[in-house]
This record gives C-alpha cells, sequence and structure tokens, in this order.
C-alpha cells in the first residue's frame, strides 16, 4: 500500500517537526493535524482561524523578520531596476531579472529561519488559504510586509536624487506613465485589461511553483532548502524577465506579484502610482483563489494524503457553518 506524509503546519514542514508518515487510505477522511503532529478529529473556530496567534510573542516576533525583510527587499528590488536602466547594458531587462532572482534567493534564506520567509502578502494570503499557516498569522504577516514595504520605499527616496525618484517612479509598480511629446503630455503604457491578465497569470505561476516546493516539506526535504528557494528566485526572476519583455510597452513595469511591494512605493511617491494600483492587489488576489481551488481538485493523495491542513480554508467555512468537519 502507498504511503504519503503528512503535511503539518508551516513550521514543521520548513525544519522537520514531528510528523510521521501515514498509510494513505483510499477514502480520505476530513482529520487535521495539530501543531506537535497529533490527530485532531475536530476544531473549533477560533483553532481553525488560529485567533490565539495574536496573542502569541512569537507569531508577532516571527513579523519582524517579515517587516525587516519586506523593507530590504523593496530597497533592494527598487534600486537594481534604476540601477539597470541607468546603465547602458543593452538588454537591462535581462540583467534585472538575473539579479531579482538573486536578491530574492539571499533574502528568503536569510527569512525562512525566522518566520517561514514569505515576504510577499501573495504567499501570506495563498498560505492561509491552503492552511499551511492560520488566516490570523497571515494577516499579522501581511500588515508587517506592507509596513516593512513602506519602510524600504522611504529609505530609497532618502538615497536617490529626486529627478531619479520621478524619472523611475521610486521603483514602483507602475501600469502606464505621463511623457513628454511633441504635441504636449502623453500617456505610454498598458491597457487595464491586459495588466490584469498578467498579474493574474504570472502570481499563479509564481505560487504554482513557490507552494508546491518551498512550503512543501517533502519537496524541500528532497532537494535542500538552498537547492528550493534558489528555484523559486530563478522563477520569479524569469516572471519578471518576460512580463517586461513580452508587452514591448514603455510604461508598464511588470507583474508586481507583490502587492506590498507596490503599496510602499505608491505611498511615499504618491501621484500615478495610485492609478490601476488596485490591479496590484486584485489581480494576486484572483490567483490565490484559483490556486487554492486547484488544490482542491487535485488527487488528495497527491497533496495532502489521509489528512489536511487544519486551517484550511474550506475547514473555516464548515466550522462557521456548524458543519462536521
Amino acid at each position: 500500500m502507498a504511503s504519503n506524509n503528512v503535511l503539518g503546519d508551516e513550521e514543521s514542514q520548513l525544519f522537520g517537526g514531528t510528523n510521521r508518515v501515514q498509510p494513505f487510505s483510499s477514502t480520505p477522511k476530513n482529520r487535521t493535524i495539530d501543531d506537535e503532529g497529533n490527530k485532531q478529529t475536530s476544531l473549533s473556530v477560533s483553532q481553525r482561524l488560529g485567533i490565539p496567534d495574536f496573542f502569541s510573542l512569537d507569531v508577532w516576533r516571527a513579523s519582524m523578520g517579515e517587516l525587516i525583510g519586506s523593507a530590504v527587499l523593496v530597497f533592494m528590488l527598487d534600486t537594481i531596476v534604476i540601477s539597470t536602466f541607468e546603465s547602458d547594458t543593452k538588454m537591462p531587462n535581462l540583467i534585472m531579472s538575473i539579479l531579482i532572482a538573486i536578491v530574492i534567493t539571499i533574502l528568503l534564506l536569510a527569512v525562512v529561519p525566522i518566520s517561514g520567509g514569505h515576504l510577499n502578502p501573495v504567499i501570506s494570503f495563498s498560505a492561509g488559504l491552503v492552511g499551511i499557516i492560520s488566516m490570523s498569522r497571515a494577516i499579522i504577516y501581511m500588515v508587517a510586509q506592507c509596513l516593512g514595504a513602506i519602510l524600504g520605499a522611504l529609505a530609497l527616496k532618502a538615497v536617490v536624487s529626486s529627478t531619479i525618484a520621478q524619472t523611475f517612479s521610486l521603483g514602483g509598480c507602475t501600469i502606464t506613465v505621463i511623457a513628454p511629446g511633441p504635441n504636449g503630455p502623453i500617456t505610454m503604457g498598458l491597457e487595464m485589461a491586459q495588466a490584469l491578465w498578467l498579474e493574474i497569470f504570472c502570481t499563479f505561476v509564481f505560487l504554482f511553483a513557490s507552494i508546491w516546493m518551498a512550503y512543501d516539506h517533502r519537496q524541500a526535504k528532497a532537494l535542500g532548502h538552498v537547492t528550493v528557494l534558489s528555484i523559486v528566485g530563478l522563477v520569479l526572476g524569469l516572471l519578471v524577465f518576460i512580463s517586461t519583455t513580452v508587452t514591448t510597452k514603455k510604461g508598464y513595469a511588470g507583474a508586481g506579484m507583490n502587492p506590498a511591494r507596490c503599496f510602499g512605493a505608491a505611498l511615499v511617491r504618491g501621484g500615478h502610482l495610485w492609478d490601476g494600483h488596485w490591479i496590484f492587489w486584485v489581480g494576486p488576489t484572483i490567483a490565490c483563489v484559483a490556486f487554492y481551488v486547484y488544490t482542491k481538485i487535485i488527487p488528495p493523495q497527491h497533496f495532502q494524503a489521509d489528512y489536511g491542513y487544519k486551517h484550511d480554508f474550506a475547514g473555516v467555512v464548515k466550522a462557521l457553518f456548524g458543519s462536521d468537519v
């Protein structure tokens, strides 16, 4: 009879927790695993939502890793964007994508031991939906990431000239820009629908690689964290290159895939960065929901074995309406 590893919470997956290999049954049961790897037959709404996480000092301390990591991420990524386009290289998009892949990999390796290494509301929200972490922890992380992004944008504004900040929109996420033309200012960029679809597709691919590899303990253990996180960084770099190259539209900064990064620059720089800013939130949200639906469609023995994540969104809904779980 085939066997599969039980999937527990994020910390157990990343650092080899107490989960044990369990035999796979042809009839999956709606049981869950708690933080210590113990089987539970029913959970309260509070447990499924992870309400105790709001009162956990360890969770708040872990969120500091997300805050500082996000600040460094925004500062580094935006300086990379500015410096590559300021250079004389013939393929700034390619150089930028390679550098972004390297920086993201390094930062993930630094933050993974602290908080699990999200650095992105997309990852936190998707992990909350799937049940890798509680939605309460996801909310704490997302707030920390947004605050970190603001700090990173402020740090960048403090070190670059006002001309550079204005020319490159502080390295933020843009759909269109206003540029001087022969007959006055003109608007250049991408149509809203195209930008939204790119955001959805690129974010879904990003989730497919990251959740399936960095946050599935089987993959992480088999390949090693350095390899797995390097692949995640490489995938992000490729998506940046594709989204900025396939459109060939000046004024479009490429798929954001990180709402916090876009939010930080928009809040600090303001102006046209708010134009179409909703796309960088709505697109990733749709991608997260689509990815969650995908995880519920695939064969259970591939992902959830005989058990599921205790914070799984479907389980939360069932608990809210008093259904058996």
